[in-house]
């Protein structure tokens, strides 16, 4: 089996490493479904570990397309579409800026912003809900897609300005969401493309981690978690931080 497995996964990564990041987008996508934490931060961190930097956020950015594709495609009766539209404009500045940017940026530089920024998501107060004009989107998507193009997961970054008191509907708010975080990746996919990075050899564990999220969603909303949640948000906090130390740990050592 481990041998089938290896002649999936691109060359030097270990096919053990290659079957831990299939189940961590399985728990990651379970414990967002059940309990509404962030699991593309949880894979981030995750496979900073695993994977060259000049490959993580090219690939998370795939499985996160992935993932939120699905939630956009079900609720897409839902989206407003002149949020997406005025978003869309600012993504395509974001990700071009971004993309000229970061694919300078030396390995420990882009390491050590992954751990600053996993360690700020972790700890530092959640945003309240943040309204701004229809138009004022174009500034949101600008400033969320540059800052994706180093880090990955922004949706925390994102969320308050599409919370449900302002649109006033919960599935608005998950179709909205999801179509902006597809629309971003997407364009962050096209320009790691466009740089030349070959998503070829990784393909079969992109594939194998999508169908692994999207079993862990299905098994998060059927399940209830026995843990308390305070006790497992200071868990989940604890086990992010000590990822986020070790990729600056990585950043320092390089």
């Amino acid at each position: 089996m481990v041998d089938l497995i290896a002649l999936a996964v691109p060359d030097g990564l270990d096919p053990w490493v290659a079957i831990g990041l299939v189940a961590v987008s399985f728990a990651a996508s379970m414990l967002t479904a059940a309990l509404g934490i962030g699991g593309g931060l949880l894979m981030l961190a995750v496979m900073a570990g695993a994977v060259p930097p000049l490959v993580l956020i090219p690939v998370h950015g795939v499985v996160q397309l992935g993932s939120n594709l699905g939630r956009a495609a079900l609720f897409h009766r839902h989206v407003r579409r002149a949020i997406l539209g005025w978003f869309a404009l600012g993504a395509v500045v974001g990700v071009t800026v971004g993309a000229s940017v970061a694919i300078n940026l030396p390995r420990p530089v882009l390491l050590g912003l992954i751990g600053v920024f996993i360690l700020v998501s972790t700890w530092a107060p959640k945003l309240g809900s943040r309204p701004v004009p229809v138009r004022g989107f174009t500034l949101v998507g600008a400033a969320t897609a540059f800052i994706t193009m180093f880090v990955g997961a922004t949706g925390p970054f994102l969320a308050p300005f599409l919370s449900a008191e302002r649109l006033g509907d919960r599935q608005a708010t998950i179709g909205t969401f999801a179509a902006c975080m597809s629309l971003k990746h997407a364009l962050k996919v096209a320009a790691f493309t466009v740089a030349g990075f070959a998503f070829g050899p990784w393909l079969p564990l992109i594939a194998a981690m999508i169908v692994s999220g999207f079993a862990g969603t299905v098994a998060g909303k059927a399940i209830v978690v026995r843990l308390p949640e305070r006790l497992f948000r200071i868990g989940f906090r604890v086990i992010l931080t000590a990822l986020a130390l070790r990729i600056l740990w990585q950043a320092a050592t390089v």
